[in-house]
């Protein structure tokens, strides 16, 4: 039989590894990704009045895409500090280690021009978009909209969905390194 394990202030204070710190850093990004994405936003969509949903998107992606940078920032300066072969091997994308620097370098970016130019973009139109149904007395959706509400409705959802994808794209990657790390380790 194993012998038990006595937890004591020396035990809790040596959980603060490279491994812990990571694994901590990591579920805070997944997990917050997966909940602006699939459920946050559908809950405050289906909830919320439009304007109101509207207002409050504007408020929280700002915060989600500087903590995605910031966490995705800090996994990333880790992963490399853990393993070296990214340093020396950089040009080389199929050495596991650097497929998973790139891997979160890529999450770093996507949600990058989220928060610096298509997120701007994208709000920007959506207020547009508000300011223009309170002239024409229509919502954006109804019938015999005018020609600038029909251009700002196709500019906002190519925003929209391009945000969307790149959104995507990094909950997708995160997923893979999450996998990744899962059955390789963090050890190089």
């Amino acid at each position: 039989m194993s012998e038990l394990e006595q937890l004591s202030v020396g035990a809790v204070l040596n959980l603060f590894t490279f491994d812990g710190l990571y694994a901590v850093a990591y579920a805070w990004l997944f997990g917050m990704s997966l909940w602006i994405s699939f459920f946050g936003g559908v809950i405050a969509f289906r909830t919320l009045p439009r304007a109101q949903f509207g207002a409050l998107q504007h408020k929280t992606f700002p915060i989600y895409f500087v903590l995605s940078m910031g966490l995705g920032s800090t996994l990333l300066g880790l992963w490399t500090l853990n393993h070296p072969a990214v340093l020396t091997h950089y040009a080389s994308p199929l050495v596991a280690d650097v497929a998973q620097a790139y891997t979160l370098a890529y999450i770093i970016l996507a949600q990058a021009s989220n928060y610096f130019i298509v997120g701007p973009l994208t709000s920007k139109t959506m207020f547009e978009r508000m300011r223009l149904e309170k002239d024409e007395g229509k919502t954006y959706n109804e019938s015999g909209v005018s020609d600038n509400m029909k251009a700002l409705n196709r500019r906002f959802g190519m925003l929209h969905g391009i945000s969307s994808l790149a959104n995507l794209g990094a909950v997708i990657a995160l997923g893979f390194h999450g996998l990744w790390i899962g059955n390789a380790g963090l050890k190089p």
